[in-house]
């Protein structure tokens, strides 16, 4: 069983800055797979960004590419998502998700989310 506590969410002025944390608790002899999503109201949720369990490989959606940038403490299995020159269009909950791990050198499928925390942008 994994849990997964997203943290740093709230409200900014465009341009503005914010730092979103993800701890990921259970199975902790596995480094995690660990992505963030979000989802706007009335749209669906969408793929933000996503970093390996070695922490070796990022992934970003096109929309946040070199604004956004996501690190992680193996140490913690905490998982950040530095997000700069927020938009409006940055408004949104956005949730942390786990999709597997390595665990002892051996790869495990697993899915599980977090509730979310929710980025509001003003512009």
């Amino acid at each position: 069983q994994v849990q997964l506590l997203e943290s740093g969410g709230g409200s900014v002025q465009a341009g503005g800055s914010l730092r979103l944390s993800c701890a990921a608790s259970g199975n902790t002899h596995c480094r995690h797979l660990l992505s963030w999503y979000r989802q706007a109201p009335g749209k669906e949720r969408e793929f933000v960004s996503s970093i390996s369990a070695a922490g070796t490989t990022t992934t970003y959606a096109d929309s946040v590419k070199g604004r956004f940038t996501i690190s992680r403490s193996n140490a913690e299995n905490t998982v950040y998502l530095e997000m700069g020159s927020l938009k409006p269009e940055d408004t949104a909950m956005y949730y942390c998700k786990s999709n597997g791990g390595v665990c002892r050198g051996t790869w495990s499928d697993w899915e599980y989310w977090g509730q979310g925390t929710r980025v509001t942008v003003d512009s």
